[in-house]
């Protein structure tokens, strides 16, 4: 199973550089399926109804949430009308929304998984004892596992916790893409954040005056995403074995891409 991954999707130009980028990434990688996280998808905080159903239209074929999941408050009423979505399964019991995916592929079930840290985040319940009751529940081999913290190391660490039980453990949430992609010794593909796809030239896809301005003066300031100039795409690609759910490959893809008209 080929499977790519994007990372955190940040407002409208985040929309627009995916529909530049992915008829040229389908046509070259052959997907059976692409997952990408909108946690931020509808201008930097949240994603809606609308934007859900824009990110499908383009050829996302399931999304996954975190930290910015309630920013639009009309999600708590819409999320489960919304079957290819889902939240960090650590939230407490009762949450609306779904707390995993499983998709089927050409008769393959893939299983999609989103959970939340808790390092320098909102406490939520632990992420650990969350995908550990989940696992035995899914009945398949091949599942991916969106892991969107800020600490890399409670990255690292649910990727040695669930090497050998998951196909991937796909690190998001810092907008920043790292350099240490590998396959755990049990067959876990693993990288701790995959980046943005988002303006290429901003602060993690905001506005940098705003940001640089909150640093500078420790003053109150609206962040905003940059939403003209050149894009930023990152994702990862990655070969599973659909059989075992055991990783054969994860490769990092980045492309910048100028501005275009909508």
């Amino acid at each position: 199973m080929n499977i790519l991954f994007i990372g955190d999707i940040i407002g409208k130009l985040g929309r627009k550089v995916c529909r530049q980028v992915l008829p040229e990434l389908r046509k070259k990688l052959a997907p059976d399926l692409i997952i990408a996280n909108g946690e931020n998808s509808a201008h930097g905080y949240g994603i809606t109804e609308k934007v859900y159903k824009e990110l499908l239209e383009m050829g996302i074929e399931a999304i996954t949430m975190g930290n910015h999941v309630w920013d639009k408050k009309e999600l708590t009423k819409s999320i489960d009308k919304l079957p290819l979505l889902t939240r960090p399964a650590n939230y407490p019991p009762g949450t609306p929304g779904k707390d995993h995916l499983i998709l089927d592929k050409s008769g393959v079930k893939i299983a999609i998984i989103n959970l939340s840290g808790r390092t320098f985040m909102q406490p939520l319940d632990c992420p650990f004892q969350a995908v550990q009751k989940l696992l035995p529940t899914l009945k398949t081999n091949l599942v991916i596992v969106d892991m969107h913290a800020e600490a890399t190391s409670e990255k690292c660490a649910m990727g040695w916790f669930l090497d050998g039980k998951v196909s991937a453990v796909i690190g998001t949430h810092t907008h920043v893409m790292t350099a240490d992609e590998r396959i755990l010794p049990q067959g876990t593909a693993f990288i701790s954040d995959i980046g943005m796809v988002g303006a290429y030239n901003s602060i993690i896809g905001m506005d940098k005056e705003q940001i640089l301005k909150r640093f500078t003066t420790q003053m109150p300031e609206k962040f905003e995403p940059t939403e003209s100039g050149p894009g930023l795409f990152n994702a990862v690609f990655l070969k599973i074995d659909a059989i075992s759910g055991r990783a054969k490959e994860i490769k990092r893809i980045v492309k910048v891409v100028e501005e275009s008209a909508d």
